[in-house]
């Protein structure tokens, strides 16, 4: 699982992950007098269950029963995910026969299923069709992202296809999105295709300019995608979009200090205030952070609650730990006091005033006059702050008195299961989670979390993945889930088939965890050289990462 922590939060069609299917299938369908409320209800439980493959043959029975498309639209996709090709097509063409008309989603389906099958011509036939449509290139693109895992380089050839026979509509974002997929696949020829088509179609679109920035950024060409940048400052300093952009592609490169200059130009607000103080403490610059702390305190004779805590936070930065809490205490407004103590015990923790801190933060907990939120954070950061401290007796105690305040609340109890994770006490972590399973049963970060423990610190991996499963129900074009479940598939000796979803996983997302899953399944698979290269990217994005490191020792690379 990519980042055990992070909140997952993007929702996708339950179609981002697709299997193959041959176009033929064997088995017969099933028969028609099966009960429809009866299959549908049996296909509910073993969805909930995890068992996928259970719950698309109960769906497809319903379908086939009630003559219902809706029902076999859904076997089809939980099908796809439960890699299970044959009952795929079949759910598949029962859809398409009770829905004749068909639809951005059922062509999306068809393609995907072509092109994990390695089917080119009737894929190509397919993605023309969809590409055809307004919007469709959405669909399309999610097809093609879908069957990065087991076909690749089909892939390839088909995207190069769809770009030299300029089949993509113009529009710009589409254009950018099948860009953005080219650079992600390491193909360097199609980029420069779609770079020379989009400067072609757009002449004098800034954002064309900014895509070529990051391609060349991705490519490894730092200087070369400064030049562009400079370019377009310009430009940027009229656009308020264009100017967070280039900035965000500047702190990409690694100079947040440039990208807190080019915000700097231009009307500020307090969004723009906050970003900059942000990149200039990454860039550690001291001097930046003065000018900005006395550019804001000119303006802090109102009373602006956000600007005051702005400045706070400036003050604790520059080490003014006396003006920070002039500063907090001074922030109108119940709201903007609540994060203010919240803000303030951390001034007297980083002062070295430790029990000052602490009993601050206690006395926020038992106000009544601070809203449950207020009050529950002041128990998650005081057990963040006892951790710093190496104090895992106090740490439990916070996270004990705070969900005996706020029985079963599930950020306390999410953040308990990951310091259980921690330090190695799995059955606690397992418990936790649960619980909030109890409470939330479709809570996608828990199953996640959950699924990922299991397969990483047990060898309980048929039950990680029937938590997984049910995750990636939910959540199927998530990178997150998906390298959980190539992880798990790992551990169960499917090597070749994790490396698909590993694949996958880190073309919708490059992230360190994923990066070392995919080294690792290289690595056993003899890839060496390969697996080097994903292990020295992790170690790029973040050197202390806990998956490289493990993945490193197993190893030995």
């Amino acid at each position: 699982m990519s980042n055990l922590i992070a909140r997952c939060t993007a929702v996708f069609l339950l179609s981002a992950a697709f299997v193959g299917a041959p176009a033929a299938f064997a088995a017969n369908p099933p028969p028609k007098s099966a009960d429809p409320l009866e299959s549908s209800l049996i296909g509910e439980f073993a969805l909930q269950s995890g068992k996928l493959k259970e719950a698309a043959q109960q769906y497809l029975e319903a379908a086939e029963a009630a003559q219902d498309p809706v029902l076999a639209e859904r076997s089809a996709r939980i099908a796809l995910l439960a890699d299970a090709d044959d009952l795929a097509w079949r759910a598949w063409r029962v859809w398409a026969r009770l829905a004749p008309q068909p639809t951005r989603d059922s062509r999306m389906i068809e393609a995907s299923l072509e092109l994990r099958a390695g089917q080119k011509r009737a894929a190509k036939r397919t993605l023309r069709a969809l590409l055809a449509e307004e919007g469709g290139w959405r669909q399309a693109l999610t097809a093609l992202v879908g069957a990065v895992g087991k076909q690749q380089t089909l892939v390839t050839s088909v995207m190069t296809g769809i770009v030299e026979a300029d089949a993509l509509p113009n529009e710009l974002q589409a254009w950018l999105g099948f860009g953005g997929l080219a650079q992600r696949l390491e193909q360097p020829a199609l980029v420069d295709k779609i770079v020379k088509k989009v400067v072609a179609h757009f002449p004098g679109e800034p954002r064309v300019v900014l895509l070529r920035a990051q391609l060349l950024r991705e490519a490894g060409k730092r200087d070369a995608a400064k030049k562009v940048l400079v370019s377009i400052e310009g430009e940027a300093q009229k656009i308020s979009a264009l100017r967070w952009a280039v900035a965000g592609e500047y702190d990409a490169l690694g100079e947040p200090q440039k990208a807190a200059q080019i915000l700097a130009q231009g009307p500020q607000d307090d969004a723009s205030y906050a970003q900059r103080a942000g990149l200039l403490d990454k860039a550690n610059d001291q001097a930046g952070l003065v000018a900005l702390y006395e550019e804001l305190r000119g303006s802090a004779t109102e009373p602006n609650p956000m600007r005051r805590l702005l400045l706070g936070q400036l003050a604790e930065q520059l080490k003014h730990y006396s003006e920070a809490l002039a500063w907090y205490a001074s922030a109108p407004g119940t709201r903007a006091q609540g994060v203010g103590r919240m803000r303030t015990a951390n001034v007297r923790w980083l002062m070295g005033e430790k029990t000052q801190a602490y009993n601050g933060l206690h006395e926020a907990q038992s106000d009544p006059l601070l809203d449950d939120d207020a009050r529950r954070d002041s128990y998650l950061l005081e057990a963040e702050l006892r951790q710093k401290d190496g104090d895992y007796a106090g740490e439990q105690d916070a996270y004990a008195r705070g969900l005996a305040t706020f029985a079963d609340n599930q950020d306390l109890l999410y953040a308990r299961a990951l310091m259980w994770e921690r330090h190695d006490d799995i059955a606690k972590a397992e418990a936790d989670f649960r619980r909030i399973l109890v409470i939330s049963p479709d809570s996608v970060v828990t199953l996640n979390a959950l699924g990922y423990t299991l397969a990483d610190r047990t060898n309980r991996y048929r039950e990680a993945l029937e938590l997984i499963d049910r995750a990636r129900v939910a959540e199927p074009g998530n990178g997150a889930i998906i390298d959980s479940y190539g992880w798990v598939l790992f551990r169960l000796g499917k090597a070749r088939e994790a490396l698909a979803h590993l694949r996958h996983a880190y073309a919708l997302q490059k992230d360190p965890d994923i990066a070392s899953h995919l080294g690792q399944v290289l690595w056993v698979l003899g890839q060496k050289q390969e697996a080097r290269k994903y292990f020295e990217e992790a170690r790029r994005l973040d050197p202390s990462n806990r998956s490289l490191q493990r993945a490193l020792q197993e190893t030995g690379a």
